[in-house]
């Protein structure tokens, strides 16, 4: 075992991906790399991607929020979720403990508004809204 070596110390910090684009925007692309905008495709698709990353930067950030983990009782009420549909937004419930999504909460409004549920401990919930939720209780 000596004589083992070992080819790669760390793990690479980028991930190859493979898209697939019409001969048009390609044409354009290598437009803008003669023209000297970018050194290359891959630099140019680099820097289309972080522009648009940044410009949902709120959405990823609100998005990190609502997926992480809460620890003890957490209570859903019909104002929370009324507040989710009114701004578009999802809600991933990820609790550790209890999570009660409160009696006047309709079958249509939880299906609006939750995307899905994983609890590690348990979940009270009516008959109407687990049922209607059930492909999304994890």
């Amino acid at each position: 075992m000596a004589n083992v070596t070992q080819l790669r110390d760390k793990q690479p910090e980028n991930e190859k991906i493979t898209i697939n684009l019409g001969f048009v925007d390609l044409g354009r692309i290598d437009l803008l790399v003669q023209e000297g905008f970018y050194s290359n495709r891959s630099d140019l698709i680099r820097t289309a991607i972080r522009n648009q990353l940044d410009s949902h930067g709120e959405a990823v950030s609100k998005s990190l929020e609502r997926h992480t983990m809460e620890l003890g009782l957490r209570d859903y009420t019909v104002a929370d979720l009324e507040a989710l549909r009114d701004a578009g937004e999802m809600l991933h419930v990820k609790v550790v403990g209890l999570a009660r999504i409160h009696p006047d909460i309709t079958p249509e409004l939880a299906l609006q508004t939750i995307g899905s549920i994983t609890v590690l401990g348990a979940l009270h919930a009516s008959a109407e809204v687990k049922k209607a939720l059930s492909d999304r209780i994890r």
